[in-house]
């Protein structure tokens, strides 16, 4: 029951927070002489976006197959469940993703486009 009332108070502070925070921008932007029916957000250009999850998504794949891989050959005789195995070799995995998205960004950062 008191989880109840913690939900629906936190998911009502939240729509109100964010309410108040849009009318205060747009106040402050009238201040300034703006006017906020004419200023569209642009999407700010994040030309990795794409590798960087996909990177991290074959990096969970890849992990994902090892661990239940080795929970059926190397785990099997143990009648234990294996579920830290999963978690660990898709965070490392996917970790490692990042980690190779991250030196592809570097290196097509500083190569510049059309230096390879």
């Amino acid at each position: 029951m008191l989880t109840g009332i913690i939900i629906s108070l936190g998911l009502f502070a939240m729509i109100f927070g964010i309410v108040y925070l849009h009318k205060r921008e747009r106040m402050a932007m009238i201040e300034r002489g703006m006017d906020p029916r004419s200023y569209k957000y642009k999407q700010q250009a994040a030309p990795y976006q794409t590798l960087k999850w996909g990177m991290l998504l074959i990096g969970a794949g890849v992990g994902l197959f090892l661990a239940f891989t080795m929970d059926r050959t190397i785990f099997a005789s143990t009648h234990y469940e294996n579920e830290a195995i999963y978690f660990s070799l898709i965070a490392i995995c996917g970790g490692l993703g990042l980690f190779t998205s991250f030196h592809m960004e570097k290196k097509g950062l500083h190569n510049g486009p059309g230096q390879e």
